[in-house]
């Protein structure tokens, strides 16, 4: 199986959670590409999963993360599933309760899920808020792992452990 897995930072926080969801692929014995959204030239975007994540700034995705989640239809990407990640302030400490209820509409992650559903893409439901400590990050202590936790549960979720 092979992950594309697409990020946007600021200060290089939501950047981890894409590296450590990119090695947790690898570790499982998937290929993983990881990209920018600010890339340019972009490469082409061929797999079998995405994940995409955006720092949350003013409770929402940075400009570039959403102008490239309008486009994924227009860069071929249309039945493969898209999973959504953000970093954000204030994130509960309990892995399943940034992922379900009342966080699951909350934050980056959530608005460009909506947005992508709204388009007929096949988007997880589910969200992952991954926690930073201060404006500027870093990531909260166990912020990567979780990362890598929550991409191995997707990877089960689909049978492809």
């Amino acid at each position: 199986m092979k992950g594309v897995v697409c990020y946007d930072s600021v200060y290089g926080s939501t950047k981890q959670v894409a590296e450590a969801i990119a090695e947790q692929l690898r570790a499982e014995g998937h290929e993983a590409v990881l990209v920018s959204v600010k890339d340019r030239p972009r490469p082409k975007l061929e797999g079998d999963i995405m994940f995409i994540g955006s720092p949350t700034r003013w409770f929402t995705m940075t400009k570039d993360a959403k102008d490239f989640v309008k486009d994924l239809r227009a860069m071929g990407w249309k039945d493969q599933p898209i999973v959504m990640f953000d970093t954000m302030l204030g994130v509960p400490e309990d892995l399943g309760e940034r992922t379900k209820g009342e966080w699951g509409r909350k934050g980056a992650a959530a608005k460009m899920r909506d947005m992508a559903k709204a388009d007929g893409l096949s988007v997880r439901d589910e969200v992952l808020h991954i926690g930073v400590t201060g404006m500027k990050g870093p990531l909260t202590a166990t912020g990567a792992q979780e990362a890598k936790g929550y991409a191995s549960q997707v990877l089960a979720s689909m049978g492809k452990r």
